[in-house]
């Protein structure tokens, strides 16, 4: 079986495929900052590339630099984040850019280790920035990297483990060079999202498959070892519907927890809940959150007493931040919100 390839021609062989065959024509590679590759970066956590772009487009839009998203109200942050999920990453990303604005003045700072200072970089990110907008040695370990390493180099064990994450981090180190950056990290994650994919990949013509450890052995299938699968619970929830004259009574979720910093229904606490009449259901709705399955339903109720929300028309409903389902839900039961 042959040996993996050296540094050198390991990188020379995936930008010089990728040149030919990767993706170039993404928003975010056209003329990319620390800011722009930031955000793209952050979107692009837990969310498919398709569903980003657009996303992508118009958060620069909105806030195409530093300071306007600094001194952006959060309401039309999370506004331009909902359906994306995950809203903390809206939040890491706004408190990023007053962090940088407070501590250099709006600029992003060169080095690696400042880099992972910014409040919700990791070293990925901090890697991609200086790959992507500096041109700069920044080792990168992503899912897509992740899967591909774990393939090339026959890495057992499950890549979530602070042993084996630790191992691709030395690959990382070890086969990223001081030349190429942006062309090199680029090209990592093509093939992980073009040839070495999670679920049929494609061997045949994946530019490295002569030297690829798991490739010459027959255990692609069988690398990244998956994770051993959980259980996932399902919870119970209730939720308050209050409309007065076609408005309706919202209240911002607080933080930390679900949804924080979204507008919601009201929503009873678990030792309020309780079995009522059909009569008073207004509808249900079922989501799935990462670690555990909602099933909810919306009561119809008239009193706001205690609670510290406010009503909405639905004009300014259109404009608020609310977790998807919750807008899906309002969209079939109030007039003029879709």
């Amino acid at each position: 079986m042959k040996d993996v390839l050296s540094p050198e021609h390991f990188n020379l062989t995936l930008v010089n495929w990728a040149s030919k065959y990767g993706r170039h024509d993404l928003p975010w590679q056209q003329h990319p900052t620390p800011y722009s590759v930031h955000v793209s970066e952050i979107m692009l956590q837990q969310t498919q590339v398709t569903t980003v772009i657009e996303y992508f487009k118009r958060w620069m839009s909105a806030f195409p630099n530093l300071l306007a998203l600094a001194n952006a109200d959060e309401d039309e942050v999370m506004s331009h984040w909902q359906g994306l999920g995950y809203y903390s990453r809206a939040r890491n990303l706004q408190k990023a850019a007053r962090y940088l604005v407070d501590e250099f003045s709006g600029h992003y700072p060169r080095t690696l280790k400042q880099i992972e200072q910014i409040p919700g970089v990791g070293r990925y990110t901090a890697g991609a920035i200086v790959s992507f907008a500096y041109n700069e040695r920044g080792p990168i370990v992503d899912g897509n990297v992740r899967r591909l390493f774990c393939r090339y180099f026959a890495i057992e064990g499950v890549p979530s483990t602070t042993e084996v994450n630790n191992k691709l981090w030395q690959y990382a180190e070890h086969y990223t060079l001081a030349k190429n950056c942006r062309a090199y990290a680029q090209s990592l994650l093509d093939m992980g999202a073009m040839i070495c994919t999670p679920k049929s990949p494609d061997c045949p013509n994946c530019p490295i498959n002569d030297s690829c450890q798991a490739y010459q052995t027959d255990r692609v299938a069988q690398l990244p070892t998956p994770k051993p699968k959980k259980h996932t619970p399902t919870k119970i929830g209730q939720f308050l519907w209050i409309e007065q004259n076609n408005q309706l009574y919202l209240q911002k979720r607080p933080a930390p927890g679900i949804w924080a910093g979204l507008w919601c229904l009201p929503q009873l606490d678990t030792e309020q809940i309780r079995e009522v009449a059909p009569s008073q259901r207004k509808g249900t709705f079922k989501h799935v959150f990462s670690h555990y399955k909602l099933d909810a339903e919306v009561l119809n109720a008239n009193s706001t007493e205690q609670l510290s929300g406010q009503f909405f028309s639905p004009k300014q409903i259109v404009s608020l931040g609310l977790p998807t389902p919750i807008r899906k839900f309002i969209g079939k039961h109030l007039a003029n919100t879709k």
